[in-house]
């Protein structure tokens, strides 16, 4: 039998994030915390989430999201909290989310970019049409702020990288 708390986990795994569909706010792992408390009545469902960076404009349609998801589902109570500490990391991104990116010709975070950065060597982002590293840095800022974008210098395809954050 399926825990409510993991069940909970299962349904937000069909709730999009708003700006990449292909992930879900799972995948993008910025729910940090699910727990329900049961009442006489009812169940209080508390969903704590973390914005992939301050000011996301996507947060609030995240909660919305997730708020519809868990009424239609039956819960009432509902309680969505930000949390903003620790801050997000692409390392709790899913690698499964981090193959569906790839999938869906989005480049995924690297994962020992800050280590390459302090010691000045470029990055060498790989191509998710043809899997070249033969690519280049066209903008620092792609179709989204925690996107940049590259082009592949074989196939000569544009794409976005999604940024690593830590």
């Amino acid at each position: 039998m399926v825990s409510r708390e993991q069940a909970i986990w299962d349904l937000l795994e069909t709730i999009p994030d708003p700006e990449v569909p292909v992930l879900s706010v799972v995948d993008l792992g910025v729910v940090r915390r699910v727990s329900v408390e049961a009442s006489p009545t009812d169940e209080a469902v508390t969903i704590h989430i973390t914005p992939t960076y301050s000011g996301c404009p996507a947060l609030d349609m995240i909660a919305m999201g997730i708020r519809i998801a868990l009424l239609e589902a039956g819960y009432k109570q509902i309680n969505i909290v930000q949390q903003l500490s620790p801050a997000w990391t692409t390392d709790w991104m899913s690698k499964t989310g981090k193959q569906k990116l790839k999938d869906y010709g989005i480049a995924p975070p690297l994962s020992n970019q800050i280590v390459d950065e302090l010691f000045g060597e470029e990055q060498k982002i790989q191509c998710p049409q043809c899997n070249s590293i033969n690519t280049e840095l066209v903008s620092q800022f792609g179709s989204t702020s925690c996107k940049a974008l590259y082009r592949c210098l074989d196939c000569k395809e544009p794409f976005d990288y999604f940024k690593c954050h830590r």
